[in-house]
């Protein structure tokens, strides 16, 4: 009297889309998955690994940015395109560096590593051969 089964025709359609709509959103999931994997494989294609500093490694730093400063020194195009070497005075991050930097270098001392390159000291009887 209370209790009376519902018929289960008249529910079918109702459970046919559900159904339906579940293996849609599978199906959706797995091309997100797949485009996400794309993406990511096409982004990192030309990522390399960082070099990674310690203090006191001698690093010469970019003067990329320095042109304002090299006003007067000599033509741009002739301007080195580093300057140092540098010691490493501590690491912020993976990304970034402080260096001592002197006095007449008016930049802050922390510096993206995309800016420096190690330094490496001359071979013993190699001469340097100014342009």
């Amino acid at each position: 009297m209370g209790f009376e089964l519902r018929k289960k025709k008249r529910f079918e359609e109702a459970n046919k889309f559900t159904e339906r709509m579940q293996e849609i959103q599978k199906e959706a999931k797995v091309a997100l998955k797949k485009a996400q994997e794309d993406m990511k494989k096409y982004a990192n294609r030309y990522r390399g690994e960082t070099e990674e500093y310690q203090v006191g490694d001698l690093v010469l730093l970019s003067t990329k940015d320095l042109k304002y400063q090299m006003v007067g020194k000599r033509m741009e195009k002739l301007t080195e395109r580093f300057i140092g070497p540098y010691k490493v005075k501590a690491i912020v991050s993976t990304n970034a560096i402080e260096l001592e930097l002197p006095s007449t270098v008016k930049i802050h001392l922390v510096v993206n590593v995309s800016r420096v390159q190690r330094y490496t000291r001359q071979v013993e009887g190699q001469r340097k051969e100014l342009p």
